[in-house]
């Protein structure tokens, strides 16, 4: 599979149409939504390359890391709005951080009780509290606007679940 992209990466390299694009997010905005598959953030919110900051990561949770590139994205690249975008059916809703590592350790990873798994017992709660966090965190300029929305597999809409 890694040859496949290699080769795949030649074509898209042989086509690269994006040299030049500047590093600001052209529409001003930033969202924080999951590594889920079935998630196209630039396509289901009919966005561009160039237009937008994606962040990614499991359950498209507020973490520290992301909170460091939410702070240079406001500071430095034009970001003025900030989604966090998370979605229905994530492994990780309905989950505790316990019964996530006891899975983790019978697959045969070390320690995974030293990690916080970020599991969301109740996906509002989780989505109302990552919001919270970046609000209250003291690392975006104040009139960053900050909003939680949840993404529905089923049927690709949005709904918005911490308004402004």
């Amino acid at each position: 599979m890694l040859e496949d992209l290699l080769s795949a990466n030649r074509r898209y390299a042989a086509g690269f149409a994006l040299a030049g694009l500047p590093a600001r997010a052209a529409k001003g905005i930033a969202i924080v939504t999951c590594m889920d598959t079935r998630l196209e953030p630039l396509a289901m919110l009919g966005l561009a390359p160039g237009e937008a900051k994606i962040l990614r990561n499991a359950g498209g949770r507020v973490t520290n890391d992301v909170m460091r590139s939410l702070a240079l994205a406001t500071h430095f690249l034009g970001v003025e709005e900030v989604v966090v975008l998370q979605h229905t059916g994530c492994a990780l809703a309905h989950e505790q951080d316990a019964v996530v590592a006891e899975r983790l350790a019978a697959d045969g990873v070390a320690s995974p009780e030293a990690v916080d798994w970020l599991a969301m017992p109740d996906p509002d709660e989780a989505l109302h509290a990552d919001v919270e966090r970046l609000r209250t965190s003291g690392l975006l300029p104040p009139a960053t606007r900050v909003e939680g929305w949840r993404y529905d597999i089923v049927d690709g809409s949005i709904a918005r679940i911490v308004t402004a």
